[in-house]
C-alpha cells in the first residue's frame, strides 16, 4: 500500500529550472538527489544529466577524455550500433551511456522551493568516471559528510566517495568498491569498533542484484563481505533491490529504505529493519512497496513507472523523501515512521 503523501508542488525541480553546464548541450534529466542539511538550509546533490542536441539520423553523445568533454556521433543505421534502451547503447562491442551526469547543488529555506546552483559541483575526473559522476548518498557519519556515488565509464560501474566540509571543496578518496557495484551508504556511527556500508554488487551470471553489507577500520579499506537481502521471486522486487539513502537509527533498529525493481523494470519503495547489535541480520521487510509510481510525472518521463530515492530528511516521525521521478524529475513526498513499521509488522 502506498503511503506517501506526495507535495502538492511536484515536480519541484524540472530539466528547464537547470541551467546546462554548456552551450552545446541540453539538460535532459534532473533526479536522484542526496540529500542534506547545511546550516539553516536544506540542500539536494542532484544528478543532472545532460546530452548534445541531436541532429537528425544521428545518435550524438558526451563523454569524457582526459577530463575533457568529446562528441561521439554514430549514425543510427550502422550495422554496429545496438541501441533499444534510451539510457545506453552497444557500438562495436562497447558499451555507452546516452548521457553524461555530473552532480549539482540546489537550496531551500522551506524543503518546498529550490534554487538550483548554475554550475556543477561534482564532475566525472580520470579514467573511472569518463561517463560521468551519478546518484549521490549524503552519509554524515560522526559529524562528517561523507558522499558516496556512482562513478562511471568503459571499465564498468563502481562506488566512489568523497568529503566534503562546505558542500565547496571537495576531496577525493578513491573508488571503494569495483566494479560492478553501486547503491552504496555508510551507517552513521561505529558498530562495535567498525563502519558499516550497504551496497549493491551485480551477479552476470550467478547470483543477481542484492544487497551486502561490509566493514572498514577506516572507511577506505572495507572487507567481511555479507549478502544480507535478496529479490523475492514473483513479488514487486523480483528483478533488482538496492538501498536508497543512509540508514535511520531508531529504538528498534536500523530502518533503511530500498528500492525493488520488477521484470517490467517498474522502480517501487520498500523498507526493512536491521538489527542494531548485527546489521546483517534482518528483522523485518515490507511484503508491498510503501511508494509505487502513480502519479503521471512517475509513470512518464525519461524512463517512466519509476520512484527512486537516495535521500530524506528525518524530522520526528516524519521522514521527508525527496525523490526521482521517472528518471526525470525531482519530486517531494512525506512517510510517516510509525506507518512504515505498520507495514513491517512491527
Amino acid at each position: 500500500m502506498d503511503i506517501a503523501k506526495r507535495f502538492p508542488e511536484n515536480p519541484i525541480i524540472k530539466p528547464e529550472d537547470v541551467k546546462p553546464s554548456r552551450k552545446d548541450f541540453i539538460v535532459e534529466c534532473v533526479f536522484n538527489p542526496g540529500v542534506f542539511k547545511y546550516k539553516d538550509k536544506i540542500g539536494l546533490l542532484c544528478r543532472v544529466a545532460e546530452r548534445t542536441k541531436q541532429k537528425k539520423g544521428i545518435l550524438s553523445v558526451p563523454i569524457l577524455e582526459n577530463n575533457k568533454v568529446k562528441i561521439i556521433e554514430i549514425n543510427l543505421r550502422d550495422p554496429e550500433l545496438e541501441y533499444n534502451d534510451v539510457r545506453k547503447f552497444r557500438y562495436k562491442g562497447k558499451g555507452y551511456l546516452t548521457t553524461l551526469s555530473h552532480l549539482r547543488i540546489a537550496w531551500s529555506k522551506d524543503g518546498r522551493n529550490f534554487t538550483v546552483e548554475e554550475k556543477p559541483a561534482i564532475c566525472g575526473e580520470g579514467e573511472y568516471e569518463t561517463f560521468g559522476v551519478e546518484d549521490c548518498r549524503v552519509n554524515i557519519v560522526e559529524g562528517r559528510y561523507l558522499l558516496t556515488y556512482t562513478a562511471v565509464s568503459e571499465n564498468g560501474v563502481c562506488v566512489g566517495l568523497i568529503e566534503t566540509e562546505n558542500f565547496k571543496d571537495f576531496k577525493r578518496l578513491g573508488i571503494i568498491f569495483p566494479p560492478h557495484n553501486k547503491d552504496c551508504v555508510i551507517f552513521p556511527e561505529k558498530i562495535k569498533g567498525k563502519y558499516y556500508a550497504l551496497h549493491r554488487p551485480t551477479g552476470l551470471l550467478l547470483g543477481g542484484n542484492f544487497i551486502w553489507m561490509s566493514s572498514s577500520s577506516d572507511l577506505i579499506h572495507w572487507g567481511n563481505h555479507r549478502c544480507i537481502a535478496k529479490t523475492r521471486e514473483n513479488m514487486w522486487d523480483c528483478e533488482r533491490i538496492g538501498v536508497n539513502g543512509p540508514p535511520i537509527k531508531t529504538e528498534k533498529g536500523y530502518l533503511i529504505l530500498y528500492h525493488g525493481a520488477d521484470y517490467n523494470s517498474r522502480y517501487c519503495i520498500g523498507a526493512m529493519l536491521l538489527d542494531p547489535e548485527d546489521p546483517s541480520r534482518v528483522i523485518s521487510r515490507t511484503q508491498h512497496p510503501i511508494m509505487e509510481p502513480t502519479e503521471d510525472y512517475e509513470k512518464e518521463g525519461f524512463f517512466g513507472n519509476v520512484v527512486f530515492n537516495n535521500g530524506h530528511i528525518v524530522e520526528g516521525d516524519r521522514l521527508i523523501l525527496y525523490y526521482g521521478a521517472a528518471d526525470k524529475y525531482i519530486c517531494g513526498a512525506e512517510i510517516s515512521i510509525s506507518e512504515i513499521f505498520d507495514s513491517l509488522g512491527i
